[in-house]
């Protein structure tokens, strides 16, 4: 349970929240490649920790991230035109690079000196695992860019949906590392098998286990923190542990525990207080789905059951499409897709989660802590201390990876996964 100071604390992230700060640390992730991938094409609104942006891809292929609002008069650019090399408001055209540079002000004399005087903002960016990613942090310390742990390389497949969730970042992270919920709310999905290893279907995924009550085990590591969620396996069980590792890379990456197929993660980026980007992602392996298939198989297709904005069509006004009758033919939740389950459970607890009200058990052995290690990593910003991740001892992040299997009870399960070994070199 955390006091209402606390929650303000790991939830708030708009303005100067230390939370805010602590991820304008870290090189953000700020929208989909995809969004932006004409040259020259439409402009995109992005919103980031409350403030308002626009992204675009110029004649070089090059991404901007700039202030939403021209200097001039403050007009938005997101109807602006993408020509040559820059984006030029309507409303007067002047014209910003990528950069933040005026190349033009129409509406100002030729000779006029105050073209090399204004400098629009504009943030950093870099492009790697589908991904725009943006410095928001200090402009005059721009620090390397890292490739994240589910693209390593360019060359491993990377799928991505992306749904614009009305709650705050801090509980859709919960439940993303909460292994112990898997075994109700997504029952149906994740079918318990009399199979070697987690596995995936066209339809769902197979699981070894029917354990739904998990022993947690918890281990802080340089980057965030990883657990074990340790069942009873189907075979072999008086032997044998049924391991789901799952690997909290702060702030924003949660690599879940992979099928046999493909490996998952998600990526979690406030919009603002109380509104969150959220992106699941199926990456590498021999299987991996294509994104429309990733898409359709989590029932999360822009125009079926998303808007342009990415916006779910299953709302709580509708109760998130709820089919009582498939519940009664035994369906666990009645909604359809692994990630419109999560949201229904991440929207009804309201905009942001009142903390001090919660009633934790051994399951919840994870979201402690979570919320006590992001809750110290946001005073630590707020004394002026480095955020988490950026400060050494370092593991790179490539090196870092989730794990699934059945081990024999004497198998230590913080030696299993990628990046033990890096860990124990940092340390």
């Amino acid at each position: 349970m955390l006091t209402a100071e606390e929650n303000d604390l790991l939830c708030r992230v708009e303005g100067d929240a230390p939370m805010g700060r602590l991820m304008r640390q870290h090189w953000v992730p700020a929208l989909l490649s995809e969004e932006v991938a004409e040259p020259d094409g439409k402009p995109v609104r992005v919103r980031l920790f409350g403030e308002n942006l626009v992204a675009f891809r110029d004649s070089e292929g090059k991404v901007g991230l700039l202030d939403e609002l021209c200097p001039h008069r403050r007009a938005s650019l997101v109807y602006g035109r993408n020509e040559e090399c820059g984006l030029r408001c309507l409303y007067h055209g002047w014209k910003m690079d990528v950069e933040g540079n005026v190349l033009e002000m129409s509406s100002e004399p030729a000779e006029s000196p105050l073209k090399d005087k204004v400098k629009h903002k504009a943030y950093p960016t870099r492009e790697a695992g589908g991904f725009v990613w943006a410095w928001m942090g200090d402009p005059e310390a721009v620090p390397e860019f890292e490739r994240p742990p589910f693209s390593p390389d360019e060359e491993t497949k990377v799928s991505i949906l992306k749904i614009r969730v009305p709650a705050n970042w801090a509980q859709i992270t919960e439940g993303q590392i909460d292994s112990a919920h898997s075994s109700s709310l997504h029952s149906s999905d994740m079918v318990p098998a009399r199979v070697e290893s987690a596995g995936a279907t066209s339809s769902n995924w197979l699981r070894p286990s029917t354990d739904k009550s998990p022993r947690l085990q918890t281990e802080r590591t340089p980057y965030g923190f990883r657990y074990a969620a340790l069942r009873r396996p189907i075979k072999n069980a008086s032997t044998h542990d049924y391991v789901r590792m799952t690997v909290y890379v702060a702030p924003f990456i949660s690599l879940i525990p992979p099928n046999s197929s493909y490996n998952v993660a998600s990526v979690i980026v406030p919009v603002d207080d109380v509104t969150t980007a959220f992106y699941f992602i199926a990456w590498g392996g021999q299987d991996c789905p294509d994104t429309e298939t990733w898409r359709k198989f989590n029932h999360t297709r822009v125009g079926i059951d998303l808007d342009a904005e990415y916006n779910t069509l299953r709302t709580l006004e509708n109760d998130f499409g709820q089919d009582r009758q498939a519940m009664a033919a035994g369906n666990f939740t009645g909604i359809k897709g692994i990630p419109n389950q999560d949201i229904a459970m991440w929207v009804s607890m309201g905009p942001i989660v009142d903390r001090t009200r919660d009633t934790l058990g051994a399951s919840d052995l994870a979201i402690t802590e979570f919320r006590r290690l992001m809750v110290e990593a946001a005073q630590a910003v707020k004394d002026g201390k480095p955020a988490i991740g950026t400060a050494e001892p370092r593991v790179p992040q490539v090196e870092i990876a989730s794990y699934q299997g059945i081990v024999p009870k004497t198998t230590d399960w913080r030696e299993l996964g990628g990046g033990a070994e890096a860990e124990r070199k940092a340390s």
